[in-house]
């Protein structure tokens, strides 16, 4: 459907990741794109801002899949949460969500998810980002326990995803409910109508 409306200028769109949420939200705007993971590794570094962070891994994962392919649109993205300037990962265990919800209860953080459309035929690039505020309601250590031990917070940037259990977290939002699931699909669009043609 989208394809009425972006021109993509015959080139096949390729996901740079393997993340289930960002296939299925590409899907939700009928984007017809194939997908080959990254093997880019995320390095830590904090004393980048996480708006600029955010775009540089996007970017290094697209380059990082464009070898592969003469003439696509290489898609990389990359999802943080920020809490008081301090990124939260992915947990290494049950402990260690349990600190971050801890952390994020009662409280507001930040989400950024930075994208990279790429030409891989002439390595033209655009880069950009998205922010959303979220605010959690109080968490009990009883449902913080009962999330971590039936659901998935192992892959997901501050040991929860807002689109399966954890919704009942969330106080409230402001910007794309998409960004924080890990793709801001409406912003992107709008990125690619106005940029596509100028990466040709």
């Amino acid at each position: 459907m989208i394809n009425k409306i972006v021109n993509w200028y015959g080139k096949p769109i390729i996901l740079a990741s393997a993340s289930p949420r960002r296939r299925q939200i590409l899907q939700l705007a009928g984007i017809d794109f194939s997908v080959q993971k990254s093997n880019y590794h995320e390095p830590g570094d904090e004393h980048t801002r996480p708006d600029i962070l955010v775009q540089n891994h996007a970017k290094a994962k697209a380059f990082d899949v464009a070898v592969n392919f003469d003439d696509a649109w290489i898609i990389g993205a990359d999802t943080i949460v920020v809490k008081d300037d301090h990124i939260l990962e992915k947990p290494k265990n049950k402990a260690d969500a349990q600190g971050m919800l801890r952390r994020l209860s009662g409280t507001t953080h930040v989400v950024y998810t930075g994208y990279c459309i790429l030409n891989s035929n002439n390595k033209k690039y655009v880069t950009d980002v998205e922010k959303t505020e979220v605010h959690f309601h109080q968490l009990s250590d009883d449902m913080i326990n009962l999330y971590i031990d039936n659901y998935s917070p192992f892959d997901k940037a501050g040991s929860y995803g807002i689109q399966d259990f954890s919704a009942i977290f969330v106080r409230k939002i402001n910007g794309c409910f998409y960004n924080v699931v890990g793709f801001p699909i409406a912003h992107f669009i709008r990125c690619c109508l106005a940029n596509l043609k100028s990466l040709l």
